[in-house]
């Protein structure tokens, strides 16, 4: 059975840890690849839905030139603290962040990962 992509949005752990949650509650029970999604989530420290939402609204407004939506999702799975951990957790990207936005970045995060 061959099934089609109909489009592609990346998302954090926080929404696909409430997406899995609902699924689950409607089938009954997850495939096998889904179930080991999900247990992953449940053995990690996950952010609120509301919070992550939250925290992608403001750091889409901070304005960070080449920053995009895929690389905000990353830091809120992340949670980088320090300017230098930013950097680690762009480094997988070709994106070049300034060291003055890295740290406006971890100062934002910061906030959050308390």
């Amino acid at each position: 059975m061959s099934k089609e992509i109909l489009s592609q949005t990346p998302i954090n752990s926080a929404i696909l840890f409430d997406e899995l949650k609902k699924i689950k509650k409607r089938d009954g029970e997850l495939g096998f690849r889904a179930q080991k999604a999900l247990d992953f989530c449940e053995s990690m420290h996950i952010m609120e839905v509301g919070k992550a939402q939250e925290l992608y609204e403001k750091l889409s407004a901070l304005g960070i030139p080449r920053l995009r939506d895929v690389h905000f999702n990353k830091l809120i799975d992340v949670l980088p603290t320090s300017a230098g951990e930013v950097k680690v957790a762009l480094q997988g990207y070709n994106v070049t962040v300034s060291q003055d936005n890295c740290k406006k970045i971890a100062d934002l995060i910061a906030q959050y990962a308390q």
